[in-house]
């Protein structure tokens, strides 16, 4: 338990990081943080709140795929924009384009690895994952496939509302799917089985 609990909330503070990555990358977020970022610009807020906000409401896009909110999905809407606000205060603004390159390509790899760690801890997906998992579920469909449909919807959606786009966010949605499908299995937690013996027999 206390090995699951603490890939769970590494794996959200790993998350929010790579948020905080991408926004200082100045390259293109990723989708959901073109979304995050819209909004942010249009109401004026952190963009770890606007995170808060979305995480509550894409839950409600769970009840006709008959999820059922666990833990993580709890700490998904908590954390991620906690651990985002704290992660933009503690990185600076860059302005060389080669480190920014590899900011953005680090942000990639650290979302993945963020993801299948949260996800196969098994205290229940966040919500926008849970988005994933449950249409996966539901209509058999691959997690890649199901991921990069979610992420190229979400960026249009972003860019409408003013989010910032670029070859980050296209890099992203590409490569996002492969990647989690490459990572959940390193991860999921395989139940113990504990060997039970058998009762003495009285004769």
């Amino acid at each position: 338990m206390l090995r699951r609990l603490l890939q769970l909330y590494i794996g959200l503070v790993l998350y929010g990081l790579s948020t905080a990555m991408f926004v200082r990358a100045d390259l293109g977020a990723d989708p959901w943080n073109v979304f995050h970022l819209g909004v942010a610009k249009l109401l004026a807020m952190d963009i770890g709140t606007v995170m808060i906000l979305t995480g509550a409401v894409v839950l409600l896009f769970w009840i006709p795929l008959r999820q059922r909110p666990g833990l993580g999905t709890i700490s998904n809407v908590i954390v991620l924009g906690l651990a985002a606000d704290a992660s933009l205060a503690l990185i600076p603004e860059l302005t060389s384009l080669p480190v920014r390159i590899a900011l953005l390509i680090s942000a990639v790899m650290v979302n993945a690895i963020a993801t299948g760690m949260y996800i196969g801890a098994g205290f229940g997906a966040g919500p926008r994952d849970g988005l994933m998992t449950g249409i996966h579920a539901r209509m058999g469909w691959s997690v890649r496939s199901v991921r990069t449909a979610i992420e190229v919807s979400v960026l249009l959606i972003g860019c409408v509302l003013g989010g910032t786009f670029g070859v980050g966010t296209v890099l992203y949605a590409l490569t996002i799917g492969p990647l989690i499908q490459l990572c959940l299995p390193w991860f999921r937690q395989k139940p113990q089985v504990i060997d039970v013996p058998e009762p003495e027999r009285v004769v």
